[in-house]
């Protein structure tokens, strides 16, 4: 059955990706779409789904537009309809399911792995659940709403305002012009089905201690009961180093001559977690984790500097804004979801601040198993005052507009409880340039209690209140390092800048209305520039500078100041040269 037959085929668009060839309607993205807490059983419900644009205000419907392919947002190319939806309609997916017959027994779980933005969901005409939040996963349990030996019905309908709303959006625009790019909304990450037992593990924390050479568990089960037993299995290079039982589910186990993650030396751990009772495995799933370290030292000058592993490193990191021409947020394959992680390093960048997004649990695992480090950043919502720390970006022409504090917190928290456990993940930035800025004393705080072990930059570029473990200075092109009376006992870094533009024909998404911070007539001329910033990048680390992000690693749609071009066919710079510019950085 070829795509056309099945009646779906992309929306015709000015660019696309390789990968979206590769994009199979009856099972796209057919991965385990949560690497770290894996179950052998799942079905995916990813595919073509009905579909159905109604007035906000729809309270349920029977028929629908026709059809979309999940988990393709809605203005997506690969969604097949490629449809704008404005802040007075509701979005309506539906589809039919089996249950499995070896699932009778157990529980049903049904996963979203995000949807922007509110969310309604039913089972056979039940309302089993809402949630709001675009970025992070979310999950119901339905087992009471199923029909094990009949076809079952899934209705979801979802409300999306983008920036006419109060929400967190990122970069998202009804209007995308300069630095603001297309709408995404509705399900955009894998929608599947898990069974599991009446007590399962829920979820759980890693936190690797590599002074002391343990590691840290603790194990949230739903209904845990007191003749339960907890097995940790935890493999090096397929071998078992560690099987343990414990009544307990707080652990600390002592990991025997740990090996240390790092860019260098990606070495992760496999680790399998069982909830036994006598010979029986009640649940089991499989991860992994890192042994590994991030912190500020004091140099003898009094300098603050990061700290991998306790060894000073470098970080030269490049912006990911994470959008695709054909998916927007959605990778089409998982290949080309690794992609961008692969070239990053092997252009000579060690690091990624990943920008007011929050990816796929896959791309994390991918980071974790490549090897590169992670800035992430929390996605934004409106924008606050900015007062005369503008820096030179005042053409924006920002607007201000109120967003919902709480709605943030809401969804700062998921973001840390759903990423703690992965070892790439270094920082965490909550506020980006003063957009949506809020008691930033308060969030500091917040983000420190929740993860004590992760450096936190309070306020990238802008906005700084001299708190946090970071001080951190955005300037385009060239890069400028924070003040030393600024500092005080944190670390420096630059935290953007950069931003050389270089069109290539046939490859950008607009010709009208391009936004680049210093255009380029040829690829010479370009990695001429480019060198002398990383000259100057090079003299302020001797200075103390601890990491620098440049601007960017793609075109996004009308933002032509990518390293590759928005397709990912073209790196605009003579490769070799400017890993060879890079390198020069960490010696």
């Amino acid at each position: 059955m070829n795509k056309r037959e099945i009646n779906w085929v992309p929306v015709k668009n000015p660019i696309m990706t390789r990968w979206s060839k590769n994009v199979n309607p009856e099972n796209p993205l057919p991965e385990y779409p949560r690497p770290q807490m894996k179950r052998d059983e799942w079905l995916n419900l990813n595919g073509l789904w009905d579909y159905a644009i109604c007035p906000k205000n729809q309270d349920y419907i029977d028929t629908f537009d026709g059809k979309i392919l999940v988990p393709f947002p809605l203005e997506s190319s690969l969604s097949g309809v490629k449809k704008s939806l404005k802040s007075t309609q509701s979005l309506w997916y539906h589809r039919k399911f089996f249950i499995p017959q070896s699932w009778r027994d157990k529980k049903i779980i049904l996963h979203f792995g995000a949807v922007d933005w509110d969310t309604k969901v039913w089972i056979n005409k039940n309302q089993v659940g809402t949630h709001q939040g675009g970025y992070t996963p979310f999950s119901f349990e339905i087992s009471k709403f199923l029909k094990l030996d009949q076809e079952n019905e899934i209705l979801v309908k979802v409300l999306d305002p983008t920036d006419k709303g109060s929400q967190e959006r990122g970069k998202q625009s009804l209007n995308p012009q300069i630095i603001w790019y297309t709408a995404v909304s509705g399900i955009w990450q894998t929608v599947w089905l898990e069974p599991v037992s009446a007590s399962f593990i829920d979820s759980f924390t890693l936190d690797s201690d590599i002074d002391n050479h343990q590691l840290n568990l603790f194990l949230n089960i739903h209904k845990l009961k007191p003749e339960f037993n907890i097995r940790i299995q935890i493999y090096s290079d397929k071998t078992e180093i560690i099987n343990f039982l414990s009544d307990k589910n707080t652990l600390t186990l002592d990991v025997p001559n740990p090996q240390l993650w790092s860019p260098n030396n990606p070495f992760l751990y496999d680790l399998v977690i069982k909830i036994e009772l006598e010979d029986h495995i009640i649940d089991e799933i499989k991860s992994y984790f890192g042994m590994r370290k991030i912190s500020l030292i004091e140099r003898k000058d009094g300098i603050f500097n990061i700290a991998l592993n306790n060894k000073q490193i470098f970080q030269y990191g490049i912006l990911d804004q994470g959008y695709w021409p054909d998916g927007l947020y959605t990778a089409p394959t998982d290949e080309a979801l690794k992609y961008d992680i692969k070239v990053a390093k092997e252009l000579g960048f060690n690091m990624i601040r990943k920008h007011v997004k929050i990816e796929p649990a896959r791309w994390y695992y991918h980071c974790d198993r490549i090897g590169i480090l992670v800035w992430q950043d929390m996605p934004n919502g409106g924008f606050t005052d900015l007062g005369d720390n503008i820096n030179n970006e005042d053409q924006f022409k920002f607007e201000r507009k109120e967003f919902d504090k709480n709605q943030y917190i809401q969804e700062l928290d998921s973001m840390i409880h759903t990423l703690r456990n992965s070892p790439s993940i270094v920082a965490w930035v909550p506020f980006n340039e003063g957009w949506g800025q809020f008691d930033t004393d308060l969030v500091l705080e917040r983000i420190k209690r929740a993860d004590p072990s992760r450096l936190v930059d309070a306020a990238s570029g802008w906005n700084d209140f001299g708190i946090g473990d970071i001080c951190d200075r955005h300037n385009y092109p060239n890069p400028i390092m924070p003040h030393k009376n600024q500092i005080k006992s944190r670390a420096a870094i630059i935290g953007e800048f950069g931003g050389l533009g270089l069109e290539i024909e046939h490859h950008i998404w607009q010709f009208k209305n391009k936004f680049i911070y210093r255009n380029f007539q040829n690829k010479e001329e370009l990695i001429n520039k480019y060198e002398k910033l990383v000259i100057k990048l090079k003299k302020m680390i001797e200075k103390g500078l601890s990491a620098a992000i440049y601007t960017q690693l793609t075109d996004v749609e009308q933002e032509i100041n990518g390293l590759l071009t928005y397709d990912r066919e073209i790196i605009k710079m003579d490769k070799e040269r400017l890993i060879e510019i890079n390198l020069r950085l960490y010696n």
